[in-house]
């Protein structure tokens, strides 16, 4: 249920990965404290079902499909300028699209299944971010939440690609940060641990792991991370 006066009410939030094990759950939540959800994911049939069930509980949410693997840098300034002429404004992004295939040696990988799970997990949200920065400037309080596989873990043998990408995400959180200064834009990590996602069952079958949460246990600290707090930091939600 919408609740008046929450969180996150008035603000504009870009999700990507919306549909997504923690992209569904956060959306839910961020529309439920009060936010316009953009809802940015490449199969439209579950960006509808995602949409209908936030409109259901009285919340409001938009729908932009796109593939991040194929989108260009002027594809993602061509999203800053449609949210423009809808909001004047963007008060937030939560980076929850991921790309994985599953623990291969990396010698044995498709060069090219490499370079797609870099730009996917890296790039892309990294492109995304600079188009929109301009945006998210007009807001009086805004975040860029980047959610990260710990790297600790996603840097040993066999995660590939994925791996790589999840340590440029934990790097660009300070390098970010760091720049904008300390202006109204915060740039902020949030490290899950592990979850039951479908992403996680490509890594481990049959998976019996007692600390894996379900998705929907993080979803508050995405709309906290997004509402506020530190800066320039990553918070290990397993912790």
């Amino acid at each position: 249920m919408r609740e008046a006066g929450g969180r996150l009410q008035d603000k504009v939030i870009l999700v990507t990965g919306a549909y997504g094990g923690l992209g569904r759950e956060a959306s839910l939540a961020c529309a439920r404290e009060g936010a316009t959800v953009v809802l940015l994911g490449r199969k439209v049939p579950q960006l509808n079902r995602l949409h209908d069930a936030i409109v259901a509980e009285g919340g409001e949410a938009v729908l932009y499909p796109m593939d991040l693997e194929g989108a260009t840098p002027d594809d993602h300034a061509e999203l800053a300028v449609r949210l423009d002429e809808a909001f004047g404004k963007l008060d937030g992004i939560l980076h929850c699209a991921a790309h994985f295939k599953g623990l291969t040696p990396l010698e044995l990988t498709d060069p090219a299944d490499v370079a797609r799970a870099m730009h996917v997990n890296l790039t892309a949200p990294v492109w995304l971010t600079m188009a929109c920065l301009p945006l998210l400037r007009r807001a009086a309080d805004a975040s860029v939440v980047v959610v990260i596989d710990a790297p600790e873990r996603t840097s040993r043998a066999y995660w590939g690609g994925y791996g790589l990408a999840q340590a440029g995400r934990a790097a660009l959180v300070p390098m970010l940060d760091g720049e904008i200064g300390e202006g109204h834009v915060r740039v902020v990590g949030l490290e899950p641990g592990p979850m039951r996602t479908p992403l996680r069952a490509k890594a481990y079958l049959n998976d019996r792991d007692p600390n894996a949460r379900p998705p929907a246990d993080h979803a508050d600290a995405c709309v906290d991370a997004l509402a506020g707090g530190p800066r320039g930091v990553t918070r290990n939600l397993a912790a």
